[in-house]
């Protein structure tokens, strides 16, 4: 049951043309929204519309995902940074406050990196510090072929068990979400995110970064987030019990509220 979006397009500097939804106080604070690998900007459902006044809202399909462009080549961690900068490029975004989720914030960790500049606050919901090594279901993933097989992605959901109750038609969605993109983009993607150096081991991210992770996150520890929280000095840890890796999707309501408090103090 995916939501009937008005969404605008744009075609980026480094090539590729990205759909994209923008709502909210046109004279608001700038928050870019970057989805999780497998995913699209339909992920941000159910937090857009929690969103109170005062953001502007700006949610992309990034390149392989959703309607993006699906290129042959150029998934590589410093491509889809690259596409996040060419974006608030095309956008007459000077600076921005950068929200993402899972790996997503992987890609937002690394534009804070290597353009400062542009980026007024960080916000990473279930975010890895490192993703350097082969997964476990690397293996699994590397053997997909087109088409891709509706019941093999929903199966991959039990690679991130979820804690909380989600709608089902949320999870259709994301679903729909996975068939949609080819055999080689969730390869060279998955590729292009474990192959890369850890942003926070190359450089020092001096955003004002709030960072939500889940007591019952399966994927991250503990040890690891404290890790990414100490890496980054203007940082603010704050932990979900009783919730899954998949944040945005269990407590859209409380990420929502959370992202709001923190805009308020850049301001």
């Amino acid at each position: 049951m995916e939501k009937n979006r008005n969404l605008l397009s744009v075609r980026l500097a480094t090539g590729v043309t990205l759909p994209y939804l923008a709502q909210g106080d046109a004279n608001g604070t700038p928050l870019v929204l970057l989805h999780a690998w497998g995913e699209s900007l339909g992920s941000f459902d159910r937090l857009t519309p929690l969103l109170r006044a005062g953001i502007r809202v700006f949610a992309p399909d990034q390149r392989g995902h959703g309607e993006a462009d699906k290129p042959a080549t150029g998934y590589a961690l410093a491509q889809f940074t690259a596409d996040v900068v060419a974006f608030l490029d095309e956008l007459g975004l000077t600076r921005a406050v950068l929200l993402g989720s899972s790996s997503g914030g992987y890609v937002a960790q690394q534009v804070a990196i290597d353009h400062p500049e542009r980026v007024a606050g960080l916000i990473l919901v279930g975010s890895p510090r490192t993703l350097k090594g082969r997964p476990a279901f690397a293996a699994e993933v590397e053997k997909l072929t087109d088409p891709i097989d509706l019941g093999w992605v929903r199966a991959t959901l039990g690679w991130f068990p979820l804690v909380g109750d989600v709608p089902e038609w949320f999870v259709d969605d994301r679903v729909v979400d996975g068939v949609r993109m080819p055999a080689r983009v969730w390869i060279e993607a998955l590729r292009g995110l474990y192959s890369a150096e850890p942003p926070t081991e190359i450089g020092t991210i001096t955003a004002p970064t709030l960072i939500l992770w889940a007591a019952a996150d399966g994927l991250l520890s503990e040890v690891d987030e404290r890790a990414l929280a100490a890496a980054i000095p203007a940082s603010r840890l704050i932990v979900y019990e009783n919730t899954g890796h998949l944040v945005l999707w269990e407590r859209p309501d409380r990420v929502a509220a959370d992202v709001t408090d923190f805009l308020l103090t850049l301001r």
